[in-house]
């Protein structure tokens, strides 16, 4: 067989089923190859999508997702999904096609050194140049992309060594597998927690991972210890459980600030600092912290660590928990915390101005969906909403990219968990500005027939942005822009749209949507002015 099948070979040994790309011309034996394949290669409009699909794909089933993409601009497109994986920590494999090493040493059509510029948004990354080495690259970048923490790694292919002639063969499948923490430190984590009188723990996305659900749960529950989530962690603790403080991660004060300012002891589990910076829940850095995840602490001096608890998240708060004495708090102040935040959010389930308030948007959706759903919300100010006020039962349930945050991953996002968990349904969550950054991805769901429901919140701006310079400078800075008549765009890749004329008509829409089984596209006008309205009641917050 020649490199290019070698590749394919060593891909479906690694139980690859999908590749996310775009054809090109130094990548046409890879393509050739895949026709006698097991893979599913999954065409996509644009070399970005392909990688915000692989690394979803990635994030839901913690296996990597593939993505492909040609030399040249078809690499340096794919760049921008390849680093959003990596710094959200989702397994990704990403494959270049590359000019052939005859012409690598002079300046040439399309040709850059890949390997280089994949080095600073991967983990790990090679240029293939002898088709002996093709089963070690491959091997070593799906173990990898998967290993704590997760990311993307990235693996170059000359076209004059894809059509070489070799003769070798898969490696076999290695797992790996954690260390788990000492006694010792366990004992000493215990010790922390006992002269603790008000711990918070702030729930990361890496409890998912690790599939540590029930081990968070029972360490809060006979610590009785609150949990708040990152945006990534969300659903990692129910939010109908009694000791859920929601989600955390507004750059301003929020309710859950109060909860922050009263805590001796700070727990975070299996956080990725790259989310929200410590400086945001622990300004003034005297807080200690119990750090639990993967891997020692980042420094930080808003992060003063007084204990790391490193390795098997899962195991170790088994541990913990085993070790912990029962407790039974006076929490109060978290009962009051948790309240307010309800208070809010079932405040709007009845409001009926329009356009639609972001609060009653949220309200409805959640209502519509089953627990076990998927929303993938794209980045802007909708992301701040959703964060805040959708409410999470279940992990991977909410997907928020607050790592890169790269705006345009919500449509491919949700094509991709739809294919990833075909049986929950698949909900993008868009702003205008995010939406056309990716929205060639419709024509991908049609073609697939991949029942997602995308939901337009239409405002014909950046609603993020314009936020921000309201708050610094009292007036907005060249966000606004005009936007097409979505319902005419959608209709015409042939999909199903729904036009959002009155609060009442959304409900009905979402309803619809659901009951249809196909790709619908929903515009729905957004009244932004709530945003401001927000930063000056979380302005007006005091801590009892």
């Amino acid at each position: 067989m020649n490199v290019a099948q070698l590749l394919v070979k060593c891909l479906e040994n690694e139980g690859v089923e999908y590749i996310f790309g775009v054809p090109g011309e130094e990548n046409i034996d890879l393509m050739d190859a895949l026709l006698d394949s097991s893979i599913e290669f999954i065409t996509t409009r644009h070399e970005t999508s392909a990688a915000f699909m692989a690394g979803t794909y990635g994030r839901l089933t913690g296996k990597p997702g593939v993505c492909l993409a040609t030399l040249g601009p078809g690499a340096t497109n794919l760049l921008t999904g390849v680093a959003n994986a990596n710094m959200d920590h989702c397994p990704l494999i990403a494959i270049t096609g590359q000019a052939g090493l005859n012409r690598q040493h002079k300046i040439s059509h399309q040709y850059y050194d890949l390997v280089d510029i994949y080095a600073p948004v991967t983990k790990w990354n090679a240029q293939i140049k002898t088709g002996e080495i093709v089963p070690e690259v491959v091997r070593k970048a799906y173990q990898l992309a998967m290993q704590e923490k997760p990311g993307a790694t990235h693996i170059d292919l000359p076209e004059d060594v894809a059509e070489m002639e070799v003769d070798v063969r898969p490696l076999p499948i290695t797992g790996h597998s954690l260390p788990q923490a000492d006694e010792k430190i366990i004992q000493e984590a215990v010790d922390l927690l006992s002269k603790s009188t008000h711990p918070i723990i702030l729930a990361g996305n890496g409890i998912t991972r690790g599939k540590a659900t029930e081990e968070l749960k029972a360490l809060a529950e006979k610590a009785d210890i609150p949990v708040v989530h990152s945006f990534m962690g969300k659903g990692a603790l129910s939010w109908k459980h009694e000791r859920s403080l929601l989600t955390a991660g507004l750059s301003g004060k929020d309710h859950i600030t109060c909860g922050f300012e009263q805590a001796d002891l700070i727990i975070p589990i299996g956080f990725d600092m790259a989310e929200t910076p410590p400086q945001n829940w622990n300004p003034t850095g005297e807080t200690p912290i119990l750090h639990i995840d993967t891997e020692e602490a980042e420094i930080d001096s808003h992060y003063p660590v007084a204990l790391n608890v490193v390795g098997d998240i899962k195991e170790n708060l088994k541990q913990l928990s085993a070790a912990v004495p029962s407790n039974n708090r006076n929490l109060e102040w978290a009962d009051s915390i948790r309240r307010k935040i309800l208070d809010e959010y079932e405040h709007y389930q009845q409001d009926d101005g329009f356009p639609v308030k972001p609060q009653k948007i949220i309200s409805d959706l959640r209502e519509v969906l089953e627990d076990e759903d998927i929303v993938i919300s794209d980045v802007g100010a909708h992301k701040m909403w959703m964060a805040r006020m959708y409410h999470t039962a279940a992990p991977n349930t909410c997907l928020i990219s607050n790592g890169l945050a790269s705006m345009g991953v919500a449509v491919p996002g949700a094509i991709a968990a739809k294919m990833a968990d075909p049986d929950r349904k698949a909900v993008a969550v868009c702003g205008d500005g995010s939406f056309l950054m990716t929205g060639a991805e419709l024509e991908t769901a049609v073609r697939l027939k991949v029942p997602i429901i995308v939901l337009l919140w239409r405002d014909d701006g950046y609603g993020l942005i314009e936020w921000h310079q309201m708050k610094k400078f009292e007036r907005p800075s060249y966000i606004e822009f005009g936007n097409p008549d979505f319902i005419k765009l959608a209709e015409s890749f042939g999909m199903e749209a729904i036009q959002v004329n009155r609060t009442t008509d959304l409900r009905k829409a979402l309803d619809q949507a659901v009951a249809m089984d196909k790709p619908v596209l929903i515009d729905c006008p957004v009244d932004y002015s709530e945003n401001m309205k927000l930063t000056e009641k979380l302005n007006n917050i005091t801590c009892d």
